[in-house]
This record gives C-alpha cells, structure tokens and sequence, in this order.
C-alpha cells in the first residue's frame, strides 16, 4: 500500500468505518483507537515479549474490555513455549522484560549481540542485580572522588579503558 492508502485505511479504523483491520505488525507504532478491542497475532511465537506487549497494548484503550490471542502456527520450542507463557501470565511490561532478560541473556555491552551470555565470571544480571546495583554505587562513587582516573589506584582501570577504547570507541560519535 502506498503511504497515502495506509492513512486512508488508518483513518477508517481510528474512526469506525472499517470494523476489523488485518496488518503487518506496523500496528505496533502510533496507533491509539481505544474502541479496538480485538486483537489475534498470528505466528506468536516468533516475536520477542517486548514486541508482544507493545501489540497488546494497541487494544484497551477504551473502557470496553478487551481480549488479545497469541497464536502460535508451529512447533514450539521450549524458549517459545516460556516466552508465550510468560505473555500469558501478565500484562506487566517490567515483569515482561525482567523475564525477557531471563530468557535471552542481556547481550554484549560493548558489542553487537542482543541475546545471550556475558560471560560475566561471578556475576548474573538477573539473580544479582541487588549485587550489581551496589557495584555500581562504588564506582560511581569511585569516578566522583578520581573522575580522570589519575590515582595509582585508579591507573588499571585507566589501562583498560584505553584497551577497550582501541577496540570499540567508547567516546565521540
């Protein structure tokens, strides 16, 4: 569809001529039509939650009670079968991405991946964030007391940021 029919159709759903709309998951964004009460997302089971629960949350927005089934049309695998359930079971999105977290792995900070493992030694970012949040306190508090990273302390820290810096820039655009 061109951009000119999309906002033909759009305008017929926000207000009310066209009763059901079938669309790719370009309905995630910018769409508010608090009378959409209805919504079915096929193939369920290929999105991850956060795309989930930003679908879900383009119906009920209206005072009229709403309904959202994910249907699944494969095999499923077990991260599939936990990632529907956990869709299934609230429609929290911190406790959505909490779970998310769990299921996928953060990722790579300095890096490409999205998903997976660390590889943090000792350390998990989902079981030990009190742990974690508590390191971060002590470097913060460590940057205000040395913030050029100048101390002898400070100097192995300073060695391997300018390694990493080398690798990935950590500074500039």
């Amino acid at each position: 569809m061109s951009g000119e029919e999309k906002k033909a159709v759009m305008a017929g759903f926000s207000d009310g001529r066209t009763r059901i709309l079938v669309s790719t998951t370009v309905i995630e964004v910018g769409v508010d039509v608090p009378e959409a009460t209805v919504m079915v997302i096929l193939s369920a089971e290929r999105f991850g939650l956060s795309q989930l629960h930003q679908l879900r949350g383009r119906i009920g927005r209206g005072t009229t009670p709403s309904v959202c089934y994910a249907v699944a049309t494969g095999e499923l695998s077990t991260t599939a079968r936990e990632r529907l359930a956990a869709f299934a079971s609230t429609t929290d999105g911190f406790a959505l991405a909490e779970k998310d977290l769990a299921i996928r792995g953060p990722g790579e900070l300095l890096g490409l991946r999205q998903s997976g493992a660390l590889g943090f030694c000792a350390a998990d970012l989902a079981r030990d964030q009190p742990l974690l949040e508590r390191a971060q306190q002590a470097a913060r508090a460590w940057l205000e007391g040395d913030p050029e990273l100048a101390s002898p302390e400070s100097a192995p820290l300073a060695a391997m940021l300018a390694h990493l810096d080398q690798e990935v820039p950590l500074s500039g655009a």
